[in-house]
């Protein structure tokens, strides 16, 4: 069997600091073979960068998803081809730098990691997801059958439909980028493992990982506002899901919701775009 843990959208310093500290106990306690971190949100609460990254790959971090804020950090564009652990959403262009899947070999066996991102309401508006995710998965399983998909999109309906649509061909689709936990973790008949959203891993006394006020004024006023991350206590939500490792499909998911340990309040970080919408 094997064991993944699936640890949904990072945000900020304070997201990324309770990931690299409580990792290593998660993977004791739950004997986890294979870790996946969403990362988009890591860097000031949007993008990523290479520092980011390997201080997350050093921490035992397997492989990093990403999403619509890939490219916020202008760094991260020559960085992707230099480190294949880091994913961008598959469905771009021919021709964009990095790539959307990645097979790494573990001890018990090979696991496929995917990212894609939804279509509707995400910007920018990228290739067909169903179909750049179909060649996608039909390739990786000439390699293996334990495949996982990160499907990073904002609507319940499109996550959904995805995961309805890969039954039986991965071993696991979850969803990110809302930041709120969902409760509907389930296994498909065809054995696949969903959950419409990871969650986030930040500051739970906020809006998304946001500082609140600034984000309620903006609604308010609708006048430009800059976002910082907020602080105070952080918890990691994600998925555990337990795979076999032979046939590639789910036995089991469960939601995770873990206290992070007590750490410094950081809450300066400002995202890069200080004048948009709230994420």
């Amino acid at each position: 069997m094997l064991t993944i843990l699936f640890l949904g959208d990072v945000v900020g310093e304070p997201g990324r600091k309770a990931v690299i500290a409580r990792l290593p106990q998660l993977k004791e306690e739950h004997a986890i073979d294979f870790t996946i971190v969403n990362g988009e949100n890591a860097a000031g609460g949007r993008g990523i960068t290479g520092k980011i990254t390997i201080e997350l790959l050093r921490a035992g971090v397997s492989v990093i998803t990403t999403g619509d804020h890939i490219w916020d950090q202008k760094d991260v564009v020559s960085f992707l081809d230099l480190e294949p652990r880091l994913l961008r959403p598959i469905n771009y262009p021919a021709g964009a730098p990095g790539h959307g899947t990645i097979v790494l070999e573990t001890a018990k066996a090979k696991i496929g990691v995917i990212n894609v991102q939804a279509r509707t309401f995400m910007q920018p508006i990228l290739e067909n997801p169903f179909q750049a995710v179909e060649a996608a998965v039909a390739k990786m399983r000439n390699e293996t059958a334990n495949i996982v998909v990160d499907v990073h999109g904002e609507t319940t309906s499109e996550k959904i439909a995805l995961g309805r649509f890969l039954d039986g061909k991965v071993s696991a689709v979850i969803g990110t980028h809302t930041h709120v936990q969902t409760a509907d973790e389930q296994i498909f008949p065809g054995g696949t493992a969903f959950m419409c959203d990871a969650g986030m891993c930040g500051p739970v006394n906020s809006i998304l990982g946001r500082a609140i006020e600034p984000i309620l004024q903006r609604f308010i006023s609708n006048l430009p506002a800059s976002f910082p991350v907020a602080a105070g206590e952080v918890r990691l939500r994600g998925a555990l899901i337990e795979i076999d490792q032979t046939s590639g499909r789910a036995l089991r998911i469960l939601r995770v919701d873990e206290a992070a340990p007590t750490l410094s309040e950081t809450s300066a970080e400002i995202s890069p775009e200080t004048t948009g919408d709230p994420p």
